[in-house]
């Protein structure tokens, strides 16, 4: 067995998760150990079955709950190897079934460790196609929740590190093939123009002047005209890790008009809940009770249809187009990713948590 066939198994008690476990929290875990799945074992740790950050998704996107146990979304008959593999059969199994990784097991089926194919082959592996399609970056907004920061710089050019947030979202996009960019711009205009025009990139900006504030979707019906494709909108204050092919895919998939990317957020209450009946009867109490919600993270894919149904020239969110389309009953989805996957600056305490994640990279 080679160096890369080995990698990874100091990683494997990470993945390790028991079959009781919710769904909830196998998100979470899955966010922890940031390897896209995880291994449902017992308590002798023989293997059970294998859930993946697609399973969990198409759980989502099911309506199902994630306070279900992780084996009911787990496979049963994953893909693994036995102790003593040679690596070519490794690079077979990859190859043929198309995994992220692959379980090893002893005689008794008890998990050892576990191959990755990011260590493995991802230095042969062909880089993917460009995803070629525009994205448009909003942003106009004075960013009020970070004042007094944006009394002196527009929120798009405050730093995370070394490199404003703006640069860094574009260059995520760029990365994967995006490289026609739309930048709707009003609140210190001059300043996020002058940046970019003194900076080095291998990208164009293309921006596009809001005549006053026109919220988070008014300004989309300035590209009539310039786009006529499938295009990607982001927030400029916020980071999603994500392969945006395969958000693409979905939205194509799907029909949608409109596609969200939504991130699950866990919230705790951090008190014991009355649960009260007619009268006043108190029926129990829940001590901090935790709720999973599915929250819009700024970033779409859309339709150029869209633009023709963003009135010109008003100030116009994005939620006012979302619910005209519910009304209408135009399709709109969610692709969902999980927490982990999703980070924005919008306030002080998350721009701090951003620039703590971001420090390691």
């Amino acid at each position: 067995m080679d160096e890369r066939a080995k990698a990874g198994a100091g990683d494997v008690d990470k993945a390790l998760v028991p079959p009781d476990l919710t769904l909830s929290e196998g998100l979470r875990r899955l966010d922890e150990f940031a390897r896209k799945v995880i291994f449902v074992a017992d308590d002798e740790r023989r293997l059970l079955g294998v859930v993946t950050d697609g399973d969990v998704r198409r759980w989502i996107i099911a309506g199902r709950d994630l306070a279900r146990p992780v084996c009911e979304a787990m496979s049963t008959q994953p893909i693994v190897l036995t102790e003593g593999f040679e690596p070519d059969e490794a690079r077979s199994l990859f190859a043929r079934h198309a995994v992220d990784s692959i379980p090893v097991l002893d005689s008794a089926g008890r998990v050892v460790s576990a191959v990755w194919w990011v260590d493995m082959l991802q230095p042969e592996a062909p880089k993917a196609a460009p995803l070629g399609i525009p994205l448009v970056v909003m942003a106009g907004g004075r960013g009020t929740r970070l004042s007094p920061y944006t009394n002196v710089l527009p929120k798009p050019l405050l730093p995370i590190g070394e490199v404003p947030i703006v640069e860094l979202i574009i260059e995520r996009f760029v990365a994967q093939g995006c490289t026609d960019v739309h930048m709707t711009v009003n609140y210190k205009a001059s300043l996020i123009k002058a940046y970019f025009k003194d900076i080095v990139r291998d990208y164009e900006v293309h921006f596009l002047d809001e005549p006053e504030p026109l919220g988070t979707a008014g300004g989309l019906s300035m590209l009539r005209g310039l786009v006529d494709t499938q295009f990607f909108v982001t927030n400029c204050d916020i980071l999603v890790e994500a392969d945006y092919a395969d958000v693409l895919r979905f939205h194509r998939k799907s029909g949608n008009r409109m596609t969200v990317v939504g991130s699950l957020k866990h919230f705790t209450i951090p008190y014991g809940v009355c649960e009260v009946a007619a009268g006043g009867r108190l029926t129990g109490i829940s001590e901090k009770p935790g709720y999973d919600y599915l929250v819009s993270t700024g970033m779409y894919v859309m339709e150029p249809q869209v633009l023709d149904d963003i009135p010109s020239g008003r100030f116009y969110h994005v939620t006012d187009l979302i619910d005209a389309y519910v009304k209408r009953g135009v399709k709109v989805g969610v692709y969902p990713i999980s927490n982990g996957s999703w980070l924005d600056m919008g306030q002080f305490e998350e721009l701090s948590q951003m620039q703590a994640r971001l420090a390691g990279e």
